[in-house]
């Protein structure tokens, strides 16, 4: 794994996406994809693009939303088993969930 230099890469949320990006060299290598649910930010897919798999960037781009969320205040429903993975591996997001709509919304047809 051959690591990107920090001042190569921005992640962002883009609410015209309804994604946070990042980017390396301002062009965009990965998104995790939400929805708005009942005041709650539902992450429903992440993906980086294969030219940057093993690099560490989708770990990066989870952990810069679930910041996001925090500073704003707002409760996610992670139904992207990639976020849910990396928030069994990191606990100290688990008060973020909302595992009552998360829990419904994973049983809906």
């Amino acid at each position: 794994m051959t690591d990107i230099d920090n001042s190569r890469i921005e992640i962002r949320d883009d609410a015209e996406e309804t994604a946070y990006l990042v980017l390396v060299d301002g062009s965009a290598v990965g998104r995790a994809e939400y929805t708005t649910f009942e005041n709650r930010r539902v992450f429903t897919h992440t993906e980086v693009d294969d030219a940057y798999s093993g690099k560490g960037l989708a770990n990066r781009l989870v952990r810069f939303a679930l910041d996001d969320m925090r500073q704003r205040g707002i409760s996610i429903v992670p139904l992207c088993p990639f976020f849910a993975a990396y928030i069994r591996r990191h606990p100290e997001y688990d008060d973020l969930v909302d595992h009552a709509l998360t829990s419904q919304l994973k049983k809906r047809p």
